[in-house]
């Protein structure tokens, strides 16, 4: 099998596996990852995770759609990632409950929105920023993305759901489920006063894995 074959097997594999346990649901989210080549395989618009075909994944090339079915309106903001950092080799986003529940609340810091919970959370995401609404397709999603200037590998899109880059498709897919589940766990705690990582817990993280944890 080549290596084009295997990431699209694992494209649907994974896409799959997140639907089949309620990440995301219906016709929403979509997935990106970078070809040795530089192009990029992207999940069809409208499409359903539980149901993708391999053989219908949309193909990239330098911006253009030159092959398989029409790709995600997300577009812009899966390249936005790309464009500013560049470790990254996937972009998973979806339409997660707890993530988007989080998004509302008055008292969510924009800057870092997940508390330091568990230390998988901080491992895999580092600081998490939260953008404002946009209309879903809008570009300038993409633009908020880039104003970011690349010190953010996770975002969560206010009224709409979470955004991870990834050095590939497991990566993105790994640290996505951590956010989701982060969240989960600020939701059950909210106003009970939980113990959190202290900064010398977190910084020893930073430390020993190499996260980015800039402001």
């Amino acid at each position: 099998m080549s290596a084009e074959a295997r990431l699209r097997e694992d494209i649907c594999l994974l896409a799959k596996s997140m639907y089949d346990r309620g990440l995301t649901g219906g016709s929403t989210g979509n997935i990106s990852a970078r070809l040795e080549d530089g192009r990029l395989l992207v999940t069809p618009t409208g499409s359903c995770f539980g149901r993708l075909d391999p053989g219908r994944l949309a193909v990239l090339e330098g911006g253009a759609h030159v092959a398989g079915d029409a790709p995600t309106k997300e577009v812009p903001l899966h390249a936005a990632f790309y464009e500013t950092r560049a470790t990254t080799g996937a972009v998973v986003h979806l339409h997660s409950c707890h993530s988007v529940a989080l998004s509302v609340l008055p008292d969510t810091d924009p800057n870092d929105m997940l508390p330091p919970i568990t230390a998988y959370g901080v491992m895999k995401l580092g600081k998490v920023a939260l953008l404002p609404y946009f209309m879903p397709g809008d570009p300038a999603m993409g633009d908020a993305i880039k104003g970011l200037a690349g010190k953010r590998s996770a975002v969560v899109l206010a009224h709409h759901g979470p955004v991870v880059a990834g050095k590939d498709i497991e990566a993105a897919c790994y640290a996505m489920e951590e956010l989701e589940e982060t969240a989960k766990l600020t939701l059950m705690t909210r106003g009970m006063g939980p113990t959190l990582l202290n900064d010398a817990q977190i910084q020893g993280l930073v430390r020993k894995f190499g996260v980015e944890w800039d402001d």
